[in-house]
């Protein structure tokens, strides 16, 4: 059964698309966050260009309809699993400065 419920269109699904999004970006994840550390308080003004390159790798993926049927297959993957074993699994992190 492949019907969704609200919350697993709205809440999880979108979960795991961010999770793997960040995983995706990573490089541009870390850059950020060295940036963020270096610079402390000033880190909104001097790593506007991270953030930038961030946002939009970001955002790339979250609008990206193949990659939301992706995630949405993994999680029907993982509620499958779910459903035949009754053994929730651990969510993976994917990312590890994030």
């Amino acid at each position: 059964n492949s019907k969704l419920r609200h919350v697993e269109k709205d809440v999880l699904i979108p979960q795991i698309m961010r999770d793997r999004a960040k995983e995706l970006c990573s490089d541009k994840v870390q850059a950020f966050t060295k940036c963020c550390q270096e610079t402390g308080i000033l880190m909104v003004v001097k790593c506007r260009q991270e953030n930038a390159a961030l946002k939009d790798c970001l955002v790339g993926y979250y609008s990206d309809p193949s990659f939301y049927e992706e995630c949405k297959a993994e999680y029907l993957k993982q509620r499958e699993e779910y459903r035949a074993t009754g053994i929730k699994k651990k969510r993976q992190k994917f990312a590890q400065n994030v």
